[in-house]
């Protein structure tokens, strides 16, 4: 898979860090505040918050790569963190833990009955959700100690990994790069490369969990959802792709208009947990979704160049996680995930869009959430 390129600098003036925190600027153009967020593996890990101008913050640590939150204004001007997540490490440690925030990889979303072939030869993977392969296994990227390195001159965190040949059972030594810029105009930029020396399948995304009220709505089920769409890959039970391509039209899973994700969630079995096929062409960069709350005001833009997304309406939170942000209890629904992707199981899909990378060739893809109100 080749993708155009896409590098943005942007060069930001940043608030003043919290007391207590340690600030690095850049000639006065960036500045990035750091907060010791406990240990992991011997190692220890640390909480890196962009501010940018207009007072969007954005926080992100070592573990898992995991963005732990994202705080940004209402239309009356009071700031709101949108992202689920927990106070302390051990919340994201947890059993249980639903990929709050997190990367994921090396395969997101699900590969049937965890297992592929490939030039040949079979591959087994960890079967962690119901017989099938689910966001990278037992030990996925979210679950690994991300390096984080501050770049100069740039409101941006650079995050590397390697992904060892046979690491979760798949081929190949992966070297990953993720970059997380804030803009000035309230966007988070993710901008993904990787390299194998082994043909593998590659799918990275971001796993968090929006609630653009801030909290003040237990359920995502009021916001209004829009999305680039007017196809998607239906499941069987265990939410595995058929291989079938089919319109939305005339159906619950049309949200070429927007509407509230409630006003048709009771007819999807389950709750929507499905990839939708994006009207586009190539790999170019264009908006996939808007979510738009109307209570306070904050809208969001997802921009990616993938084919494809899942919209996940938070359908298994059942509000027992604990150390969570101020004692929230995550109910069902209470936030819901847009993850720009490749679609699930192409791996065993030979009608989807290829996932394979092969030595020689960079993986590139970009994601967008822009913020803003309205």
């Amino acid at each position: 898979m080749k993708y155009p390129l896409l590098i943005l600098f942007i060069s930001l003036v940043f608030f003043s860090c919290k007391s207590g925190e340690k600030k690095t600027t850049d000639a006065g153009k960036a500045t990035i505040t750091e907060k010791a967020f406990g240990e992991f593996e011997g190692k220890p890990v640390t909480e890196y918050t962009l501010t940018n101008n207009g007072g969007m913050q954005v926080s992100i640590i070592n573990y898992g790569g995991i963005i732990s939150r994202i705080v940004t204004p209402d239309k009356d001007g009071n700031a709101g963190d949108v992202v689920t997540g927990f106070e302390t490490l051990e919340g994201f440690l947890q059993k249980g833990n639903p990929y709050f925030g997190a990367l994921i990889g090396r395969y997101g979303n699900r590969i049937a009955n965890a297992k592929f072939s490939l030039e040949g030869k079979k591959y087994t993977l960890a079967s962690n959700d119901n017989g099938n392969s689910l966001h990278g296994g037992n030990k996925g990227y979210d679950k690994v100690y991300w390096n984080i390195e501050k770049q100069a001159g740039d409101s941006s965190l650079k995050l590397t990994y390697l992904s060892k040949d046979g690491e979760e059972g798949y081929p190949g030594n992966l070297n990953i790069t993720v970059l997380y810029t804030l803009s000035a105009d309230n966007a988070l930029k993710i901008y993904y490369t990787a390299t194998t020396d082994k043909t593998t399948p590659v799918n990275l995304t971001s796993h968090a969990y929006f609630n653009l009220s801030a909290g003040k709505d237990s359920t995502i089920l009021g916001h209004e959802l829009t999305l680039n769409a007017k196809a998607y890959t239906p499941v069987n039970d265990k939410l595995i792709p058929t291989g079938e391509i089919k319109s939305t039209t005339g159906t619950a899973m049309d949200f070429s208009v927007a509407k509230k994700i409630g006003k048709d969630i009771d007819s999807v079995k389950g709750g929507f947990d499905h990839n939708w096929v994006l009207d586009k062409n190539g790999n170019e960069l264009s908006l996939a979704a808007t979510l738009y709350d109307a209570a306070s005001g904050r809208q969001m833009e997802v921009w990616t160049t993938e084919p494809g997304i899942q919209f996940y309406s938070g359908n298994f939170l059942d509000g027992t996680l604990s150390q969570t942000k101020n004692n929230t209890k995550y109910v069902k629904h209470a936030a819901l995930c847009l993850e720009t992707q490749h679609y699930p199981d192409s791996p065993n899909q030979s009608t989807f869009p290829s996932t394979l990378l092969k030595p020689g060739e960079t993986y590139q893809q970009t994601c967008v959430y822009k913020f803003s109100t309205k």
